[in-house]
């Protein structure tokens, strides 16, 4: 029996890290007509967030989050955001490609 377990939980396991890139994809997808698909803005007006490291990404959202970082906009939606969203978000956009700048 033990073995079984261990089997089944060697094969789920992969499949289970997997989940949470996913989760992060769909909670960048609100993120998309600003910041461009997979963070690759298109403009110079706005910051690319693709290839950023994962800790200033989730410094500046915690930042805008809590009001130490002042924005129109991200102040508002990074407040509805949960601490962990914040985190799936900064390593969601941290794993993507820089387009680098146009």
């Amino acid at each position: 029996m033990f073995r079984l377990m261990l089997i089944v939980t060697l094969i789920a396991a992969p499949g289970l890290a997997r989940a949470e890139p996913t989760i992060g994809a769909r909670l960048a997808a609100t993120c998309a007509a600003c910041h461009g698909t997979a963070g690759n803005t298109q403009g110079s007006t706005l910051p690319r967030l693709a290839g950023q490291s994962q800790q200033a990404l989730s410094a500046t959202l915690h930042a805008f989050k809590t009001g130490q970082r002042e924005s129109t906009i991200m102040t508002q939606i990074a407040k509805g955001y949960t601490d962990e969203q914040i985190e799936l978000l900064a390593a969601y956009f941290a794993a993507q490609k820089s387009g680098g700048r146009p």
